[in-house]
């Protein structure tokens, strides 16, 4: 038996709804009539290549579904995929590598939409070292080796803050996408047992509350305290790029701060 495809109009109507817009608010924002938008959604009214494309940026579709929605409405998709190492992406690959390296000596890396590992410095490594088995086997998920008990967690000294924090951001992330990988990568990591040994314990300095939700980590010298940026391509029209972050921690104190530089030099 063959599942009938959604339509054009059908898949508007679920990126409204996820973004919890009338078709009245929506057709306000896109200057469309609402009876317009309605015989779109129910399937009366055919929209154009051009017509899908305005509510899907009025609705902050990501490129991905955009070419799904336009697949579905007849036409060819808008926004290429290629592969990272596809000589297209040489230069925002380079991009990519020249900011890792650059964070230096501190940890940096880059995800795919599904936090799965693309690239890291030499920090990230040396912060896992000691770690193997299955986590660490490529296609590596960030967010489950960060939160399993076989993985980063026992050493996370904040680890209830910091699962909470992580969780949080893969909820919001679930709910933007209506990505059904994470979904499911959501409900996998809120069953995770919490660790039953972690190396420590710290609270958040008083500067941190109200501020940032650090990252505290147990170390060789003592504990490392980490903040965390996230930088995105803003005006990526390749799926692949889109869909990449890089997630850039720099030290919450000089303590960190000169830690991180004699494990360089070290190095």
């Amino acid at each position: 038996m063959t599942m009938e495809q959604p339509t054009a109009g059908a898949l508007l109507r679920r990126w409204r709804q996820q973004r919890r817009l009338s078709q009245l608010a929506l057709s306000l924002e896109a200057e469309v009539s609402q009876r317009h938008l309605s015989c779109i959604e129910a399937g009366r009214a055919m929209p154009s290549r051009a017509m899908v494309l305005h509510l899907a940026e009025q609705l902050r579709v990501p490129l991905r579904e955009r070419n799904a929605i336009l697949a579905a409405a007849g036409f060819s998709a808008s926004f290429p995929e290629r592969p990272l190492r596809a000589p297209e992406m040489s230069a925002a690959r380079q991009a990519m590598e020249r900011i890792l390296h650059g964070h230096a000596p501190h940890p940096a890396l880059a995800v795919d939409r599904h936090w799965t590992l693309l690239l890291a410095n030499d920090a990230v490594f040396a912060l896992l070292d000691g770690l193997s088995g299955p986590l660490m086997q490529p296609p590596v998920n960030v967010l489950r080796l960060s939160l399993h008990p076989d993985g980063l967690a026992p050493r996370i000294l904040n680890f209830p803050e910091w699962r909470a924090h992580l969780l949080a951001r893969l909820a919001h992330d679930a709910e933007a996408s209506a990505d059904a990988v994470l979904v499911d990568l959501l409900a996998e990591l809120r069953a995770l047992p919490v660790p039953s040994r972690i190396r420590g314990a710290c609270t958040p300095a008083p500067d941190h509350r109200g501020i940032a939700v650090p990252l505290q980590l147990a170390g060789a010298g003592g504990p490392l305290s980490f903040l965390s940026t996230t930088t995105v391509f803003g005006t990526a029209v390749d799926v692949t790029l889109a869909e990449v972050t890089i997630e850039a921690f720099f030290p919450a104190d000089e303590a960190t701060a000169a830690a991180m530089r004699a494990r360089a030099a070290s190095a």
